[in-house]
């Protein structure tokens, strides 16, 4: 069975791959600069990602626009099943925060193809890898998240998770909610990270309204300010506050812990400059 990847170059993306292909699966390997190309807004490179693949895991970009077609491309080319990435508690954010990925879901449910979701939490590599390693290597994260708690999840975790559910039987029409082992405040977290690198690192905490000054600021574009804005504002609500067992349901066993993650990564270099 040809398992088509999207987002292969990306977080749970290129950890998904090697995975697959360890198990024996044949893999496409599909991203903007991946081994086969793919672009959302080129449907001229959809087909050939989708030639043979039976199965897909599917990464849905932040412009709703093009999913729907592509899902049904997808099914008319013989696709079978497809494993969506999502967030966490999705359905109890306000529409506008990840319209990307709540189209994606209504989409798959609609596709007539066998279908499961993924909704991780914020990912531990959020820290190391993406939007909040820059902060953390000038010795200050700054964010207006107060002391409620993140569940963070491993990526190794949620591409484990991908790869099970891609390849074995009986997760069908099933939404997986998926945490680390333990909530911390970002503010711990902070703390283990700075602990694990060796290095002086403060939590300062924002207003909503100093948080988006500051993103503004840095250059980011107005629409991703409201997604994180949009985001936050869901954290201190709680919504994605609890602990949840996706991943022993899924795997038999727990999630990896953030102190284990945050002094790998620190081996590797992370938040050494």
């Amino acid at each position: 069975m040809t398992i088509l990847v999207l987002g292969a170059t990306g977080k749970t993306g290129r950890r998904l791959v090697p995975r697959l292909r360890a198990a024996g699966a044949e893999v496409r390997a599909a991203a903007r600069t991946g081994e086969v190309r793919f672009d959302w807004s080129a449907p001229d490179t959809w087909p050939a990602a989708l030639g043979g693949a039976r199965a897909l895991y599917l990464v849905a970009p932040d412009d709703p626009a093009p999913t729907a077609a592509f899902v049904a491309q997808a099914a008319e080319a013989g696709v079978r099943r497809v494993v969506a990435l999502s967030g966490r508690n999705l359905d109890k954010l306000d529409e506008n925060v990840f319209p990307g990925m709540l189209t994606a879901e209504r989409v798959v449910r609609e596709s007539g193809l066998a279908w499961t979701i993924i909704r991780a939490n914020n990912f531990d590599q959020n820290f190391d890898e993406d939007l909040w390693r820059a902060p953390l290597l000038d010795g200050r994260l700054a964010l207006p998240i107060g002391d409620v708690p993140e569940p963070f999840i491993d990526a190794d975790d949620v591409a484990d998770v991908a790869a099970a559910l891609l390849t074995g039987d009986g997760h069908e029409e099933r939404v997986y909610e998926l945490s680390g082992p333990r909530g911390l405040t970002f503010a711990e977290a902070t703390e283990i990270i700075a602990r694990a690198a060796g290095r002086q690192i403060r939590y300062v905490e924002l207003s909503p309204a100093e948080y988006r000054e500051e993103l503004l600021a840095g250059g980011y574009p107005a629409s991703a300010v409201d997604a994180l804005d949009g985001m936050f504002a869901a954290h201190r609500d709680g919504i994605t506050a609890e602990t949840t067992d996706g991943v022993r349901q899924v795997l038999g066993r727990d999630p990896v812990d953030f102190t284990a993650y945050a002094e790998r990564a620190a081996r590797a270099g992370a938040w050494s400059g």
